[in-house]
């Protein structure tokens, strides 16, 4: 699903009583930029997207939650909701059902050859166990990069600085579970 956020970003943003350099501010994403995201000009980045959420006193889920028609425990193939960010050149495709009791959040991701899901490294509680399936993946970690290829895995405390670049030249796919639920 293409990620249209910009009139839920705004009304929560007025409903707090922030201004955009506030929010901006609070988030360290730029005025220029949550401009744009509320006009629906710009699709975030997973990371511009988690840091106005962390700022907003909510989850990046809530940017694109949809009420659950019942209790769902399988999501059949071609079923799984797949968020596309950066114009087509990252994919997650969530392996869970909106729940929100649920503690950790499983992924697919896609990233383009030659794309990072963000500028800068991004810190917050938890862990991340990260498997590629196809490609090469590196994982900016505490200031070193970790090359992973396929088969390989990572495992790390998301308090540390991190970040996913693949510099490859094919797309990267790997599978992803993360707490606490980041979508």
């Amino acid at each position: 699903m293409e990620l249209m956020i910009g009139g839920k970003l705004k009304q929560l943003r007025l409903d707090k009583k922030l201004s955009i350099a506030e929010l901006s501010r609070l988030s360290d994403v730029s005025t220029g930029l949550i401009s744009q995201i509320e006009r629906d000009l710009v699709v975030p980045s997973v990371t511009s997207l988690w840091r106005l959420a962390k700022a907003l006193d909510t989850n990046i889920n809530y940017f694109f939650y949809e009420e659950p028609h019942e209790e769902q425990l399988i999501i059949r193939k071609g079923s799984h909701r797949t968020i596309v960010t950066h114009h087509d050149s990252s994919f997650y495709k969530l392996l869970h059902t909106n729940r929100d009791d649920r503690a950790l959040d499983m992924m697919v991701i896609t990233l383009k050859a030659g794309y990072t899901y963000d500028k800068k490294p991004l810190c917050h509680e938890g862990e991340e166990c990260g498997y590629v399936l196809k490609g090469s993946l590196t994982v900016y970690l505490n200031g070193k990069d970790y090359i992973l290829h396929e088969g390989d895995s990572i495992y790390f405390n998301s308090t540390l600085p991190h970040k996913y670049i693949n510099n490859g030249d094919e797309d990267c796919v790997s599978i992803w579970a993360m707490t606490p639920k980041f979508f």
